[in-house]
């Protein structure tokens, strides 16, 4: 047996709200692991922590916690589950042999976890599902089944089946053993005799199960064939096997709340969870070589500094060895905010280490030199979501930037932007909640209070006619004087063309010295145009002028440029212009007519929409629309999908304000100047 063979790695991951904390919870104190259970709502539970979570009731962060059950080590990610956390999971997921994905038994909320389990299948992440709070729920067990199998790419099949249901949920059967258990509030199952009234339904299911296995195994398909009863270890040996390859799922029930299927679940992670090395040749890590691990995920903690947890692939980490060029200061096992100093970890091991100040969040560590290989890493998510952001004491803004690195360094679906032209630091994240929680952190780690405001929308202006322009620029006080005075005829251009300028002076009458001095402050005056925007897609042409030999000079003639725009831009019919944003959005097919006209409420031109690839079951609209409309859409996409919708974005082309909105927008502008 490999070394780490004695440890398995399981994330427990779902829709927010489904439990997982609670069940977090309740397999902890069902393996004596904790003395006595919290509650997420008396807010004193092993996950969730932090400020932020307990505020929200919500996990907001990865917390990790060790068991032990049936001879083996286990450790525990409970994963966030609202999707604007979604980045937090899937880092998490990277370093997982299993995915306990949570669902409720509820029909409707099922389509949730479709974007988790792509995510799962996409990068072949064995996985299993836990049918949580069945107690409260009325639908029959075998639609919970379909609609499962509707969101899954993979083969779903039961491992359990509901006795009763609601508040007459007797147990469970199962398919396996065919032995019928009854739960116990707070206690270990009773078993039961089989009841009759279910032994149909019980049948059909196992016969679907079976056929199933069977086809990934051979030996099973000819049993069946001949009506011979396979052994139960053949059929465990075959859901270990395809569990492992992520070719099936098989479905666990209970309800969390009351430890009912804890300990279940629990002799499931034991039985049939991959072990580590065979995740590990799964992923194509040969056994033999310097050690090698990857960090799942980073915290920045006030008063011991960075601690990266991280997933040990090969060999064994040490405190005061170096991985990748850096000194581990200790290796901590996790319980919760709790750290456990264990001096070393082996194979198969997720742990925290600190000190690594140059790690970050996906990084795979060796202490040979460069890492050999490379591991898939959760990629960033995309911003959908931005506040501009300034500090409430202006003392802060010094501060400010170190500590918003640290944010991102711990969230990678974070982001910071700096728009010099907007004037504004701009922080993007997945959406409100998300920044809502990132700025909460900022003031209870860093002591910084930032107000958040929605983000400038960077306009531009163009022309729509020509117009011929003078511009004299001439002062006397004593000594040399200034004079500078230029003829231009301004006329606009296509639209994206830019800026073009062109000299047609003939006999000297502005020398060519002077020429690029023109040049430039033309570019310069059209930084702000009559409507107070940058103006784009304008020619200007100087035709003639006039110079003084000595009081002439490269200042008089961008003087005299910009005094001849003042006059000449307002005669060509100025436009405001908004920046046109290329959207796909992807969403469920039962939400697109919603999502259609969430584009169309929003001055959105639709492009048409088609089957998304690769997504059964899921569309994918192209539209055009403005980005001045852009700023709340995710949150809006996920009310109308049940947080399921999400899309991706990136400049399009520039086009006119309507007229009424643009007037609006630049008297807008001009206020807040003059506020300035």
């Amino acid at each position: 047996m490999d070394a780490g063979d004695a440890k398995r790695n399981v994330a427990l991951v779902g829709p927010n709200g489904v439990g997982k904390t609670t069940l977090f919870e309740s397999l902890l104190f069902v393996t004596g692991t904790i003395p006595r259970k919290g509650r997420v709502m008396d807010k004193n539970t092993v996950g969730d922590a932090s400020p932020e979570a307990r505020e929200r009731q919500m996990s907001t962060e990865v917390t990790a916690a060790t068991l032990s059950s049936g001879g083996l080590e286990i450790t525990l990610l409970d994963c966030p589950g609202s999707v604007e956390f979604a980045q937090e999971a899937r880092a998490a997921l990277m370093g997982v042999d299993l995915a306990v994905v949570v669902v409720e038994p509820v029909l409707e909320r099922m389509i949730a976890v479709a974007p988790l389990l792509h995510f799962l299948d996409s990068h072949a992440v064995p996985h299993l599902v836990f049918i949580n709070k069945m107690d409260r729920s009325e639908v029959r067990y075998r639609d919970l089944l379909d609609a499962l199998r509707k969101v899954s790419a993979r083969p779903v099949i039961p491992h359990q089946y509901a006795i009763g249901r609601g508040d007459s949920l007797v147990g469970y059967i199962d398919l396996v053993t065919e032995q019928a258990y009854a739960y116990k509030k707070g206690g270990p199952s009773d078993r039961i005799p089989l009841p009759e009234d279910h032994r149909e339904r019980e049948q059909a299911a196992r016969r679907a199960m079976l056929e199933t296995l069977a086809d990934f195994d051979d030996d099973l398909l000819e049993k069946l064939l001949e009506d011979q009863e396979p052994p139960t270890e053949q059929i465990l040996a075959d859901l270990r096997k395809t569990l492992g390859a992520d070719q099936v799922v098989p479905v666990f029930m209970g309800v969390a709340e009351h430890d009912m299927g804890s300990r279940r679940l629990v002799e499931a992670l034991v039985a049939e969870t991959p072990s580590p090395s065979t995740r590990a040749a799964a992923l194509g890590i040969p056994p033999e070589g310097p050690t090698l691990a990857q960090v799942l995920k980073t915290w920045h903690l006030p008063h011991t500094g960075k601690l990266s947890l991280v997933r040990v692939w090969r060999g064994t980490v040490e405190e005061g060895m170096q991985l990748a060029g850096m000194r581990v200061g200790g290796v901590y096992r996790l319980l919760g905010a709790n750290q456990v100093s264990i001096g070393k970890a082996g194979p198969g091991s997720i742990v925290a280490l600190s000190r690594l100040e140059d790690a970050r969040t996906g990084q795979v560590l060796s202490n040979g030199g460069a890492a050999d290989l490379a591991l898939p890493t959760a990629a960033p998510l995309p911003p959908l979501f931005a506040y501009a952001i300034t500090a409430a004491n202006r003392n802060d803004e010094v501060k400010l930037s170190a500590a918003l690195a640290k944010l991102v360094d711990e969230d990678p679906s974070l982001s910071v932007e700096h728009d010099p032209e907007m004037h504004q630091t701009l922080l993007w994240g997945q959406g409100e909640m998300h920044l809502k929680v990132a700025l909460d952190r900022m003031r209870s780690k860093y002591n910084i209070r930032i107000e958040p405001h929605a983000p400038r929308t960077p306009y531009r202006e163009t022309i729509r006619a020509s117009a011929d322009a003078h511009g004299r620029h001439k002062k006397q006080s004593g000594g040399h004087g200034q004079f500078g005075d230029v003829k231009i005829h301004i006329e606009p251009l296509p639209r994206g063309t830019g800026f073009r300028f062109e000299n047609r002076v003939v006999g000297g009458a502005v020398p060519k010295q002077f020429i690029p001095a023109v040049e430039e402050g033309a570019k310069e005056f059209l930084q702000k145009g009559p409507l107070g925007f940058p103006v784009v897609d304008v020619a200007i042409t100087l035709n003639d002028g006039q110079y003084h030999t000595v009081d002439s000079n490269e200042l008089s003639f961008k003087m005299a440029t910009a005094l001849a725009l003042k006059e000449g831009l307002p005669k060509c019919q100025p436009v405001l212009l908004e920046p046109i944003l290329a959207v796909t959005i992807s969403v469920p097919s039962d939400y697109t007519s919603k999502a259609l006209q969430l584009v169309t409420q929003r001055r959105g031109q639709i492009l048409g929409y088609e089957a998304k690839e690769g997504w059964p079951g899921w569309d994918a609209i192209k539209a055009h629309i403005p980005q001045g409309e852009m700023h709340d859409l995710i949150v809006s996409l996920r009310s109308l999908s049940q947080g399921t919708g999400f899309f991706e974005w990136s400049f399009d082309h520039l086009q006119e304000v309507p007229d009424r909105l643009a007037q609006a927008i630049v008297e807008k502008h001009r206020e807040a100047a003059a506020a300035h």
